[in-house]
């Protein structure tokens, strides 16, 4: 796809320019098993374009959702920090919205049930949304009702029909995964009660610019969104942004809230954010080519260290077997070759390859044990929690690589 033939999923206009080409990559959460590496591993192009209208950051190529979400091996249960924002946002949820046994919470994209267990505590009637059939058993078995579908008009048509429009739609990092964002939004609005409203948590497309978090760029992730772009999407389909907060949690997200135009006040947050984003460029080619070289100089640095390290005689592994390591790791050229393994927490992902470079996945009690001198560190998001975790691996000697916003050793 040309710039000259770019068309914006949101607003619909023409000739977008690139930002950043990152390669042709694997799909950043296709784990191998060690007997598929004679399979051919499907791979797809990574580019990322703006829009000059709408100033929507959107990548060009998209991947059927049913190749991406079918079997999933991202469980938010496995984070502490994911377990305690969860539980904070729902007990506050229930409070300020005064939501009881009449009420109807639903989650789209509700993973394993992290954050709808805090209702199902509370008593207040809840329904999940998650596509991935081997994710949402794990929420069945803990009491979370669950239909596994794609969101969309359809869907949300369907379930008012059935008499279950929503007080409160969430929506945590799914928004920004729905290639037919008109449609997702189409959809929370004919699923919402009329003085219901909508919360949406996503990675703050501001935060990629200013942090340079080109890894949180891979092929689920369709959208970045700014409230610059955001704001007219929602108008067009009947609903208003009434309020934005912003959170540490993903390196950087935006949590707004919303609802039908007209129904709540638009608090002071709204304007101050928008006036921010300006403020910052968002809205300006010149940031986004700032930007596109900004990556390329971490890329330089990182090879340049792990390389020098290796020449050293010392041994580097990373942490992590995250979306967001895979594009870093592919887009760097590392590989089984340069990084012993991977440890990550998760036992879905332990025994598997990474996408692309076939970096075996182990145990993180294996960090300890096996000492690494370095260990790059990929899901540098949860960078505190990881520390805390790994002190016995620090406190012998080990190091980390702490790759975003800048490469620098920890």
């Amino acid at each position: 796809m040309s710039e000259a033939t770019f068309t914006c999923r949101s607003c619909g206009s023409v000739g977008g320019q690139l930002v950043l080409d990152l390669g042709v990559q694997p799909l950043a959460n296709n784990l191998l098993r060690p007997e598929d590496l004679g399979k051919p591993e499907p791979r797809f192009p990574l580019r990322i374009f703006f829009c000059p209208q709408c100033w929507l950051l959107q990548i060009t190529d998209l991947v059927p959702p049913v190749e991406l979400f079918t079997e999933y091996l991202y469980f938010s249960s496995f984070s502490d920090t994911m377990l305690r924002h969860a539980r904070e946002a729902a007990q506050r949820y229930v409070r300020d919205f005064k939501l009881g046994a009449d009420s109807l919470v639903v989650e789209i994209a509700s993973n394993d049930g992290y954050l709808l267990k805090n209702f199902r505590d509370a008593r207040v009637p809840c329904l999940g949304i998650e596509p991935a059939a081997n994710i949402a058993k794990v929420a069945r078995e803990q009491g979370i009702e669950t239909r596994v579908e794609f969101f969309g008009a359809e869907l949300a048509r369907k379930l008012a029909g059935e008499g279950r429009r929503a007080d409160l739609i969430l929506g945590n990092n799914v928004f920004a995964h729905a290639p037919d964002t008109n449609d997702f939004v189409a959809g929370l609005k004919l699923l919402l009660q009329p003085r219901g409203r909508v919360v949406l948590e996503f990675p703050h497309g501001l935060e990629l610019l200013e942090r340079t978090e080109f890894d949180t760029i891979y092929h689920e992730h369709v959208f970045y969104f700014t409230l610059t772009a955001l704001r007219p999407l929602f108008i067009r389909h009947g609903l208003e942004v009434i309020r934005v907060e912003r959170l540490p949690i993903h390196g950087g997200s935006l949590r707004v809230f919303a609802g039908h135009a007209g129904v709540h006040p638009v608090d002071d947050t709204v304007a101050a954010f928008l006036a921010e984003e300006h403020a910052h460029g968002v809205d300006s080619p010149a940031r986004y080519a700032a930007f596109a070289g900004q990556v390329q100089a971490i890329r330089g640095a990182l090879v340049q260290l792990v390389t020098e390290l290796l020449g050293q005689g010392k041994s580097v592994a990373a942490y992590g077997a995250s979306a967001k390591g895979s594009t870093l790791l592919n887009y760097c050229g590392l590989d089984h070759r340069q990084l012993a393994f991977v440890a990550d927490r998760s036992t879905y992902k332990q025994g598997r390859l990474t996408p692309g470079t076939h970096i075996p996945i182990v145990g993180a009690e294996e960090l300890a044990r096996r000492q690494p001198d370095f260990t790059l560190l990929l899901t540098w998001n949860f960078t505190d929690e990881i520390l805390r975790q790994q002190q016995a691996y620090r406190d012998a000697g080990g190091k980390f690589i702490v790759p975003i916003p800048e490469v620098r050793v920890a």
